[in-house]
Parts: structure tokens; C-alpha cells; sequence
């Protein structure tokens, strides 16, 4: 079985932007530099011929280049508690437009439609069943005012380990 997901590989400069925001928050698993990406669809565990005609399919989407920059940080809870810190990206309409896109594709080649609404983010850090106090980390990060092209998608796979998922490239898709 594969795990997969479909997403932007931030560029360079985006990137260093995240990773120099990192720190001082207890308990916080923080991304590494390659697992830093802006999430366009989940898919999870498909088998392999599933894979293949999704990998496939994505071939199939077209949508114009864009540029990305980098919003407010922000958390999800679950449960009442901190689960996870991230970074908004930005402009919205365009990225939304893309998962839209790959959200139909995918359709067509079986995957239930998504159902949750999309907020386009980079998951920066995770906590487990103790988050430390973040403080005013959400409120008072000096998020940098930076913007970067993107000119590709890609197709991921998921592998759990001890230390944290670590991901892999298994497909790339121009944007033009």
C-alpha cells in the first residue's frame, strides 16, 4: 500500500522563511527542511495500481504558474488541545482554484470528493499528547514578508517512522 498526498514543494527562499521561525515553543516537533509542504489534497493508502492512475491522472491538470507568500502562523486544535502550528499561505483564490482542479481529477479516478474545506498552510511544527505552552508564538511570530514562484506540483508518498513521516517525491506536474 501507498500513502499519499498531492502537494507544493515550497520554494528555496520560502522555506528558509519557515525554518528561521522555528524554535522556543516546549514539546514542539518541529518540520525539517524536507518536510516542509503546502498540502493540496490528502489521498491515503491506495494500492498500487490506484497509485498509478492517480499519478496518471494528475498528469491531466492544468493551471497557470503562480506566486506564494506567507500569511499569519496559526494552529489547529483537536480536542481542546494545540495539535499542530502552522503557516498560512497566500493569495488563497488561486491555490484553491488548483485543489480544485486536482480534487476533480482525482474523482475520476475513484477518490471520495474532499470534505474539508481547504485552508492553504505549511504545517511547521507537531505536538504529541503534551503540547508546552506556545505562549504568544501565534500572535507574535515575525512572520516574513516573502514571495517565491511556483511553477510545479507534486505527487508524495508518506512513510511513518519513529522520528516523524518522512516524505518522497514520487511524481512532479508543471504549472504554466
Amino acid at each position: 500500500m501507498h500513502r499519499l498526498f498531492v502537494a507544493i514543494r515550497p520554494p528555496q527562499p520560502i522555506r528558509q522563511a519557515l525554518l528561521s521561525l522555528m524554535g522556543s515553543v516546549a514539546n514542539a516537533r518541529w518540520q525539517n527542511d524536507e518536510q516542509l509542504h503546502l498540502t493540496l489534497r490528502f489521498i491515503g493508502e491506495v494500492d498500487r495500481h490506484q497509485a498509478e492512475d492517480i499519478a496518471a491522472i494528475l498528469g491531466s491538470v492544468h493551471h497557470p504558474a503562480l506566486e506564494i507568500g506567507l500569511e499569519q502562523v496559526g494552529q489547529f486544535d483537536r480536542k481542546g488541545r494545540i495539535d499542530t502550528l502552522w503557516v498560512g499561505v497566500s493569495p488563497a483564490d488561486p491555490l484553491k482554484s488548483l485543489h480544485s482542479k486536482i480534487d476533480r481529477a482525482l474523482v475520476r479516478v475513484g477518490q471520495p470528493p474532499e470534505s474539508r474545506n481547504f485552508i492553504p498552510h505549511i504545517t511547521i511544527a507537531r505536538f504529541g499528547r503534551m503540547p508546552g505552552p506556545i505562549g504568544g508564538f501565534v500572535e507574535m511570530a515575525p512572520v516574513p514578508a516573502i514571495a517565491a514562484p511556483v511553477t510545479e506540483f507534486c505527487l508524495y508518498e508518506s512513510e511513518m517512522g519513529h522520528q516523524g513521516s518522512s516524505y518522497s517525491i514520487i511524481a512532479r506536474y508543471p504549472l504554466r
